[in-house]
């Protein structure tokens, strides 16, 4: 057994095949992963990386196998998919991870491979675990696939605290403990024991309120656009496919980029913090359905076109469209006397959520500082959004402002 000292859950005890998986190649490279990937450059201290997030998974896994009493076998499969859940992390966590999948059809939880042709298969023989069977947990299949993957999985309850507690943002503190104290199945699904409306509704508060402050701040959303744009003409090198990036951490990535002479200067700007600012930054009600849902290739164009008509380079206009709005956490079951109910019908905070979560969304255009006001006015005019909603840059004569000294500028 090993004991690890973690700086949310104190003192984690890694034992049987966890422990042998913690010296694997596979779950090693997740030091070199940030949890949050470009959010350091919003809040300093948020250097926290998947390795550690992981650790904190095992031991919440553990702790919910104790409070279930669920033992031997299936045990130490769900141990050995909490340990190594985030194996298939690109570098950067989430932030390239659309880009690869539309090369590579895959996600971060699809990690057959991984498991199967590495030495984490090794591990697993020698304990008797079955390599597919602990990937399908890793992808939440089955009755014990929702503890490591699903609406109420020890993943969500750790990253919460963890990026709160790096961050020094309190809004995603949850009682993470009572969380795992009451889960229970019931006809093989995963809910929330009686008298736990509360309990559910504290997830969905929570990630709410991280949302907006870290995940989606406008400055996190800046550098990963532009780290995404750099990776995307990455790819275009003769000697580099998406299977390689995909299987680099964030070292390898930086390098390469800084190595490539058509991305050598994202690298710069990233290294710098020399990030580009905000032309546009429109709410959901501005922004037509039509470029809501727009593919990557009809907003390169977009970009091209704005870029070319403001005499830029293209790759100084980048349109950044978030996903539409969603809450999956509303989809929680939680007893409610005797009763397996959705959290969506039965609390009144959903509906509330929802509305704030749109309300919150937004889509941004972002381009070098000197060029924020002709690429704000020709960006809107070529999305058709609505002007007057939409948050355009100043393009006065004479005023130089931006859109992050209108909100007081990046942390």
């Amino acid at each position: 057994m090993t004991t690890i000292k973690d700086s949310v859950h104190d003192h984690i005890q890694v034992e049987g095949v966890a422990a042998d998986l913690l010296d694997t190649p596979q779950v090693q490279r997740l030091r070199r992963i940030a949890q949050l990937g470009t959010v350091k450059l919003v809040y300093p201290s948020a250097n926290h990386t998947r390795f550690e997030h992981s650790l904190g998974v095992y031991h919440l896994a553990s702790r919910a196998l104790e409070h279930l009493s669920i033992e031997g076998v299936q045990a130490e499969r769900i141990r050995a998919a909490a340990m190594l859940h985030d194996i298939g992390h690109a570098p950067f966590s989430h932030n390239v991870e659309e880009l690869l999948h539309r090369h590579t059809g895959l996600y971060h939880d699809d990690v057959e491979e991984l498991i199967a042709d590495t030495a984490v298969a090794d591990v697993l023989a020698d304990h008797g675990l079955d390599p597919d069977r602990v990937a399908g947990l890793i992808a939440g299949e089955g009755k014990y696939g929702q503890l490591v993957s699903g609406e109420l999985d020890v993943d969500r309850m750790d990253y919460l605290v963890r990026d709160a507690h790096h961050t020094g943002v309190p809004y995603g503190t949850i009682d993470h403990e009572r969380l795992v104290r009451e889960l229970t199945f019931v006809g093989g699904e995963l809910v929330l024991d009686e008298g736990n409306v509360q309990t559910a509704e504290s997830l969905l508060v929570a990630r709410a309120l991280m949302n907006p402050t870290v995940y989606t701040h406008h400055v996190a959303r800046i550098s990963k656009a532009m780290l995404r744009r750099a990776t995307e003409r990455l790819l275009d090198a003769p000697d580099i496919d998406a299977d390689v990036v995909r299987r680099m951490d964030d070292y390898d990535l930086v390098t390469a980029l800084r190595m490539n002479d058509g991305t050598a200067e994202f690298a710069r700007r990233y290294d710098s913090r020399d990030l580009y600012k905000r032309a546009v930054w429109a709410e959901y009600h501005d922004v037509p359905e039509s470029v809501r849902s727009a593919d990557p290739a009809e907003l390169r164009d977009v970009e091209a076109d704005v870029a070319e008509s403001c005499e830029l380079d293209a790759n100084e206009v980048i349109v950044d469209v978030p996903a539409e709005p969603g809450m999956t956490e509303s989809t929680s079951e939680v007893l409610v006397n005797g009763e397996v109910r959705r959290l969506e019908d039965q609390s009144p905070l959903v509906t509330a959520l929802r509305t704030s979560q749109r309300e919150q969304w937004r889509l941004g255009v972002y381009t070098v500082a000197d060029a924020t006001g002709r690429v704000g006015r020709a960006a809107a005019e070529r999305l058709g959004l609505d002007i007057d909603g939409a948050l355009v840059a100043d393009v006065t004569p004479g005023v130089t402002a931006t859109l992050d000294e209108f909100d007081g500028g990046a942390r």
